[in-house]
């Protein structure tokens, strides 16, 4: 099926928007959705503004406002811990030296905040 035509357009109906939105979802999205390919930030805002029933530009405004929030509290220090879903952390590593492959030289790396996810206990057992 090709990207972002609904099932509804290719069996031969035509007309208007579609009134129940969750079942014209594009074939690219559902696919992506059932684990055969990556989803990326369009994909998902279209896949949040179909089973909210809100505007994708809603959407695209919720879903950055929940990635700035993220960002903001990663950076001052603190875990962002969704019930279900996971936590977010991003502990310091320590300075330390490591060797250009290339040239095999030692070098020092400097100490850095690195973000990680764990995965809650929901979404462990929906995998």
């Amino acid at each position: 099926m090709p990207a972002g035509r609904s099932a509804a357009v290719l069996e031969g109906r035509r007309g208007g928007r579609h009134t129940n939105r969750q079942t014209h979802c594009p074939q690219r999205l559902y696919t992506a959705l059932q684990g055969t390919r990556d989803v990326n930030k369009s994909e998902l805002i279209e896949h949040i503004a179909t089973q909210a029933d809100i505007s994708k530009a809603a959407a695209a405004r919720s879903l950055e406002a929940l990635i700035g929030a993220v960002k903001k509290t990663l950076k001052k220090g603190d875990s962002v811990t969704i019930t279900g879903f996971g936590t977010f952390t991003a502990p310091k590593r320590a300075a330390r030296t490591g060797r250009n492959p290339r040239t095999g030289a030692t070098i020092k790396i400097k100490a850095a905040k690195v973000p990680k996810f764990r995965p809650g206990k929901g979404l462990r057992d929906a995998l």
